[in-house]
Parts: C-alpha cells; sequence; structure tokens
C-alpha cells in the first residue's frame, strides 16, 4: 500500500500543477499549437533564422548606435564650421561643411545597412558582412579636412 501523497512534497516541474497558470514564454510551444508571431521591427530581419546569442545582438546594437554618434559628430563638424568664425574662404569652408553634412548621412544610414546585414549574418549563422561604406567615409572626411586647410591658406 502506498501512502497518500503529502501536500508538501514538491511536484515534478515537468508537470504543471494548474493548467491555467501562466506558461513560461521561453518554454517551447506544446505539440499543434500555433507558432508565435515575431512583431518585431523589422521583420524582414527577425522572420529568418534563429534567434542568436543575446551578447552578439547587443554588441551589434553598440555599433549601431556608435555610428549614429559618429554621424552627430559629423553634423556638428558642419554646423560648426559655419557656426564658428574660421578664417577661412567662404567657399572652401562652405565645401567641407557640404561633405560633413553628406558624411553625416552617410553613417546614419550604414549604421542602418550594417545592423540589419549584421543581424540577419547572426540569425542565419553566416558569416558577418564586411565595412559598407568605411572607405567612402574615410576618404571624405579627408577631402573635407583639405577643404579646411586649403581654405585657410586662401
Amino acid at each position: 500500500m502506498t501512502p497518500p501523497p503529502d501536500a508538501t512534497a514538491p511536484q515534478d516541474p515537468a508537470v504543471p500543477s494548474d493548467p491555467a497558470a501562466p506558461q513560461d514564454p521561453a518554454a517551447p510551444a506544446p505539440a499543434g499549437a500555433p507558432a508565435p508571431v515575431d512583431r518585431r521591427f523589422p521583420a524582414s530581419v527577425y522572420r529568418q533564422g534563429a534567434e542568436p546569442d543575446p551578447r552578439f545582438s547587443l554588441a551589434n546594437e553598440r555599433t549601431f548606435l556608435a555610428w549614429l554618434r559618429t554621424s552627430l559628430a559629423m553634423y556638428a563638424g558642419a554646423f560648426a564650421l559655419e557656426a564658428l568664425a574660421l578664417p577661412a574662404a567662404t567657399g572652401w569652408r562652405l565645401a567641407a561643411a557640404g561633405v560633413f553634412l553628406v558624411l553625416g548621412t552617410l553613417c546614419a544610414l550604414q549604421a542602418w545597412w550594417g545592423w540589419r546585414a549584421t543581424e540577419r549574418s547572426l540569425r542565419r549563422a553566416a558569416p558577418l558582412p564586411g565595412l559598407g561604406a568605411g572607405a567612402v567615409i574615410v576618404v571624405g572626411v579627408v577631402v573635407a579636412a583639405a577643404l579646411v586647410s586649403i581654405g585657410m591658406w586662401m
């Protein structure tokens, strides 16, 4: 004869005690249940592959934010060229400010394109993409600095 179950005895964690109790969202869905809909933006990224290690996704997000900071710095450089009384010729200074504005916009676009491409690669377990607009941005900064320097000597 087996003893009656003790109310204080721990239950098997695999067997839910109350079917109406909320389930763990990280637990796999029961067989036959519809898959949960992922409503994150952009769907073109999140509908692909498996969920990567959160550390890699967070590192990708930090890189995205670094590109946005760089974009803001480019805009600040453009506005500073016009706000500060530099002894540079007006045409050269305006050209450098325009280059910095274009570079700031390119950095913001690189932030988005780079984040999206890297997140897709992480989700697909594929090789990571290369730096898309990095060389253009480096050349642009050199050109803008050259324009300011030429304008200071004219």
